[in-house]
């Protein structure tokens, strides 16, 4: 059974900042990649930013230089730093882990934190 708990959403004023959390609880025995994804109301779930196991990272483009996407390994855990946040950024936000666990290798994913920008 693997768990991940998402942490660190709420509501914040245009041009500031958030740090998402998702931690990984269970019976794992590696992570890969480490992503986190949005979906606004109405629109499909986009990919944010991912991390792969080697530190390697890619953003979309209407984050790139506003977002950091980290990880800790030793916590099973990848973070998510938002920095001068727009109104377009609404939306909730899921982690995503590809892991492995003794039984299989799978895509896992958060419940979901909301994210507010407004002012």
């Amino acid at each position: 059974q693997v768990q991940l708990v998402e942490s660190g959403g709420g509501l914040v004023q245009p041009g500031g900042s958030l740090r998402l959390s998702c931690a990984a609880s269970g019976s794992i025995f590696s992570i890969y990649t480490m992503g986190w994804y949005r979906q606004a109301p109405g629109k499909q779930r986009e990919l944010v930013a991912f991390i792969t196991a080697g530190g390697s990272t890619n953003y979309a483009d209407s984050v790139k230089g506003r977002f950091t996407i980290s990880r800790e390994n030793a916590k099973n855990t990848v973070y998510l730093q938002m920095n001068s946040l727009k109104p377009e950024d609404t939306a909730v936000y899921y982690c995503n882990l590809d892991l492995r666990t003794i039984l299989v290798r799978k895509d896992f994913w958060g419940q979901g934190t909301q994210v507010t920008v407004s002012s």
